[in-house]
């Protein structure tokens, strides 16, 4: 029993950064109706970015633990926002009005293309940084106990803070009514005098403030990152987009949520070896009844 509860917190911390990255590529979708395969590599260069800025911060004697990873955020996700106006502005602008195909070719170009930089830049040796935050609760659970770092439990609530963060951004601001509106019909919009373009590149700038708040939490979590570590946690995030219901942004996060706790339930019960199994297996179960995903709203086919 004890076993169960420890990967049920495991799980709900890995899938609450799962779903922060995923948000990247529902929100993209939903305004553009394209898969940006170059955000999980924005994940990975926020890795790096919160390693140096965490290591100059300490350099320069800052050491209150609140102040280094506040001013480790701020820097990181601004930069990491950077990015994404860039990636927009080179790899999905100037093709917008091709084919489908196009700009999905663009993209996997332009993650080759960060993977390389980060790799010749950072090298390609493992990179890590220490512990920061010390300590735990622990719980008796039957003969056992469930142990909850303090690690963890500021991943949990910063994962949460940021889901807020970003619903009150969606609904409550006229930002949110823009995106909604490009959202739903990007033509009205346009008409309506809604800079459309400018929209599409404030999403992809909210999606990697997003991934570079994941690269942060995530970093702290296990301490260790290389330059392809974009890849498989970026397939990881687009499973849970899928699972969730491509296009929106709870499903997002529900997606991230369920795929971290299947995982952590496998890997502790059965073998973690095969957890990526599970996982996918498990989005092909839920798929094969649910093509929309759990909270997606029906394809209707236009006669």
């Amino acid at each position: 029993m004890d076993v169960l509860f420890q990967q049920l917190v495991n799980g709900l911390t890995l899938g609450s950064v799962y779903g922060l990255i995923a948000i990247g590529y529902t929100m993209v979708y939903g305004i553009i109706g394209m898969i940006n395969f170059a955000h999980g590599e924005v994940y990975m260069i926020s890795a790096y970015l919160a390693a140096i800025t965490m290591a100059i911060l300490a350099f320069c004697g800052l050491e209150s633990f609140p102040l280094l990873i506040l001013g480790t955020l701020l820097f990181t996700i601004l930069v990491t926002g950077v990015y994404g106006f860039v990636i927009e502005r080179i790899a999905y602008k100037p093709l917008r009005n091709s084919t489908r195909l196009a700009p999905l070719i663009s993209a996997i170009g332009m993650s080759l293309i960060l993977q390389n930089y980060v790799q010749l830049s950072q090298g390609a040796r493992q990179q890590g940084i220490p512990t920061l935050l010390d300590g735990a609760l622990k719980f008796q659970v039957g003969d056992g106990f469930v142990q909850l770092t303090y690690t963890k439990v500021f991943i949990l609530v910063a994962a949460f803070l940021g889901m807020a963060a970003l619903t009150f951004i969606i609904q409550r601001t006229r930002l949110g009514r823009m995106c909604r509106a490009t959202q739903q019909d990007r033509k009205m919009a346009s008409i309506l005098g809604i800079n459309t373009d400018r929209v599409i590149s404030y999403v992809f700038v909210i999606g990697a403030a997003m991934a570079a708040l994941a690269g942060v939490l995530i970093t702290m979590n296990y301490g260790t990152f290389d330059f392809y570590a974009g890849f498989i946690i970026g397939v990881k995030a687009f499973t849970a987009a899928v699972l969730g219901g491509i296009g929106s942004l709870p499903g997002a996060m529900l997606g991230g949520i369920i795929l971290g706790v299947a995982e952590a339930q496998f890997s502790g019960v059965v073998n973690t070896d095969y957890k990526d199994v599970f996982s996918f297996s498990l989005l092909v179960l839920i798929l094969i009844f649910r093509p929309q995903g759990l909270l997606g709203r029906p394809h209707v086919a236009k006669v």
